[in-house]
């Protein structure tokens, strides 16, 4: 399988990140181990779920590893709405942060049907 840090996707993972990790520190304190405990580690099990499938020898085992990974951006993208409503995201931080997590999906769906058709 392919080199998971040549993957622009697994790129612009990591970069999101990184940019969750920032929006998120000035959530209410009271948030520590809920939504922003939940919003981190949803976005890091997006690149590290893309390495871990690059590393598998079937197309077959990295497509569900991609599966895993459309879940964990899938399920960010609702902690994301979830914070915007509750106010702890506002403005540009939210449009921006959930626009590339729209695109990282997109480009993940991409990936796992070209691994899958072969």
């Amino acid at each position: 399988m392919r080199y998971f840090k040549t993957l622009r996707v697994w790129q612009r993972a990591q970069d999101l990140v990184v940019v969750v990790y920032k929006v998120t520190s000035g959530f209410p304190i009271q948030e520590r181990f809920g939504l922003q405990s939940q919003m981190r580690r949803a976005a890091a099990s997006v690149p590290s779920n893309i390495a871990e499938g690059a590393g598998r020898q079937s197309r077959a085992d990295y497509g569900r590893f991609l599966d895993i990974a459309v879940a964990s951006i899938s399920e960010l993208e609702s902690q994301l709405e979830l914070a915007h409503r509750l106010g702890f995201l506002v403005g540009a931080d939210s449009d921006s942060v959930q626009e590339e997590s729209r695109e990282i999906r997109a480009m993940l769906v991409l990936l796992r049907r070209r691994v899958l058709s072969g």
